[in-house]
């Protein structure tokens, strides 16, 4: 019992580790590095996601293997793979242009975005008290953006595309996979959606951010830790995944989602700490409310059940 509970305490550890620090390093090479290549970055994390997902399913065993059932089937994961890559790619540009502390209060409103996308796509109407929930949410995001000394239009705009696509991605993976023989564990689900991602993004980045391989590799012949720096940041992407698999299934997927409201709190802290980033005392109030009616809805979404 005992090694049971250290062993849940480590995941949990080992899950929050990952999410900031994928989060805090992403910032330090787009912000702080210069190495301004948000696509290139979301390439690498989806190259290691392919091959270690892979090596975790069919070597190491962590989860059985599931197939690929039929071509419509695949056409799906593709469609989420798309979306996931406009979320992932939406993301790391905004954190060229926003603080972390602020990008975290914009990606506290996913629920809201799941709320509408959830109501339009599957005409699946939630109880009032969940939709009233929602309204300190945003409520607290305005109140934030009007108080962040850092505030940024376009990076604004781009992290709240990137936290509707998130939003998106989640209902559409309910929808097109929702039938019994199309189910996927997320681990599986991962390992088809990587290398599908990767064909998606190899060209995008040849096309849109020019000479990337050539510039990346001069960067590493003056300074061999941007190569250090991205096999790590992209290995800890991975692992943000796995430990996710990993805590949702040796607790709960409310647990989870608790665990995650206090992750962005956590990590708003950590980035000031490490950044500097100026705060308002409006920006940390209105944070606060969005986290509030996070909690919130999340106690709505379970009375309702």
């Amino acid at each position: 019992m005992g090694s049971s509970r250290w062993f849940t305490i480590g995941l949990i550890t080992s899950w929050y580790a990952s999410n900031i620090g994928v989060l805090l390093l992403n910032k330090y090479l787009l912000s702080n590095y210069g190495f301004r290549y948000p696509i290139f970055l979301t390439l690498c994390h989806m190259l290691a996601c392919s091959l270690l997902s892979y090596a975790a399913i069919a070597w190491l065993k962590v989860v059985p293997r599931q197939n690929v059932r039929s071509r419509a089937q695949f056409v799906k994961i593709s469609v989420l793979s798309l979306v996931f890559c406009a979320s992932v790619v939406s993301g790391n540009v905004s954190l060229r242009f926003l603080p972390v502390s602020f990008n975290q209060a914009i990606g506290a409103t996913t629920p809201f975005f799941t709320a509408v996308f959830a109501c339009i796509m599957t005409r699946r109407r939630e109880a009032l008290l969940t939709y009233f929930a929602l309204i300190p949410v945003v409520a607290g995001v305005i109140i934030a953006s009007g108080g962040e000394p850092s505030f940024h239009l376009f990076g604004f705009i781009i992290c709240i595309a990137a936290t509707a696509a998130r939003a998106l991605k989640s209902v559409l993976q309910g929808i097109l996979l929702s039938s019994e023989g199309e189910k996927l564990n997320s681990m599986n689900l991962l390992m088809y959606m990587a290398p599908v991602a990767v064909a998606f993004l190899l060209p995008a980045a040849l096309l849109m951010e020019e000479n990337v391989v050539n510039i990346t590799l001069a960067l590493a012949r003056d300074d061999v830790r941007i190569l250090w720096y991205l096999i790590f940041n992209s290995a800890l992407a991975y692992l943000v995944n796995l430990t996710n698999f990993l805590v949702t299934k040796h607790t709960s997927a409310l647990t989870l989602q608790v665990l995650g409201n206090a992750k962005g709190a956590v990590a708003v802290v950590v980035s000031i700490l490490i950044f500097r980033n100026p705060v308002s005392i409006t920006g940390m109030l209105g944070y606060s409310l969005t986290l509030i009616g996070v909690v919130l809805y999340s106690e709505a979404k379970k009375r309702s059940k």
